[in-house]
């Protein structure tokens, strides 16, 4: 069996970090471990407190992962401290990780900056030049390119600026503002849309860290870039179609809804 390792934070609720994380590797064939990097205390209606790994203790966890059983894919989600950051890059060089997919968790779908200035320069300059994915959506996007994205063009641009800098491929999220559920992946020089299924469903709580886990469950499985992000597209389209409505604000996805057998029978 196949392996993944998660580096990101908890969401106690269920829907985000670690924890779809976890339920997305598992959904996708392969074995989940996981490094937290940071405790939330939140639920669907917002984040109500954050408690952070120590470096020292985020290292240990990674070693013990890499130790034993060594991961065939990473993906890395939200990281707030610079100290965290380095001891992640650190870590990755070591053990010469690979097939390693960084979500940049930088800013909210609000448009609210989630990590510090100083953070995000030991982003750019420690862990982006180790990764073979970016996923940043648009508001990410303009903060590593400086440009305003308002149009395909600029977006095609501005994954051409992030991949030739950082030499990875780059997977440009649309669905927020430019082009629903439209992303597009820049990849040795060229690139590809992937339009998304408009799925009628205000239940999306998750859905980065969910396509960046699938996309890195593909890749350990062997599958190449394009068809990772492809078949990770395909999944998280079926997650949303399932329709979950749980909580009082934007709810989870069903990121178990392929998984249908007897053991999975109500009473």
């Amino acid at each position: 069996m196949k392996t993944a390792l998660t580096i990101a934070g908890s969401d106690s609720s269920g829907g985000a970090g670690i924890q779809a994380d976890i339920k997305t590797m598992m959904a996708n064939g392969v074995y989940a471990m996981s490094a937290i990097t940071a405790l939330t205390a939140q639920n669907t209606t917002g984040v109500a407190a954050i408690q952070n790994a120590t470096a020292e203790f985020l290292g240990q966890e990674l070693d013990s992962v890499f130790n034993d059983i060594f991961p065939d894919a990473i993906k890395i989600g939200m990281v707030s401290e610079s100290d965290l950051i380095q001891v992640i890059a650190g870590k990755l060089r070591r053990y010469k990780a690979k097939n390693i997919v960084v979500d940049p968790v930088m800013v909210a779908t609000s448009g609210a900056r989630l990590i510090s200035e100083a953070a995000v320069d030991v982003l750019k300059n420690e862990l982006f030049p180790l990764a073979d994915l970016l996923t940043p959506n648009i508001p990410e996007t303009e903060v590593l390119t400086g440009m305003q994205i308002t149009t395909a063009e600029a977006m095609i641009e501005a994954a051409r600026q992030v991949s030739e800098k950082y030499h990875c491929a780059v997977l440009c999220k649309g669905g927020h503002q430019l082009n629903d559920a439209n992303d597009l992946l820049y990849v040795n020089g060229a690139y590809r849309w992937f339009e998304g299924k408009r799925i009628n469903n205000p239940n999306t709580h998750g859905t980065g860290c969910t396509l960046s886990s699938a996309i890195a469950s593909n890749l350990a499985k062997g599958f190449s870039m394009e068809e990772s992000v492809n078949r990770a597209k395909d999944y998280i389209s079926g997650a949303l179609a399932a329709m979950l409505d749980l909580g009082k604000g934007s709810g989870p996805m069903d990121h178990g809804f392929a998984i249908k057998n007897n053991f999975t029978e109500e009473a």
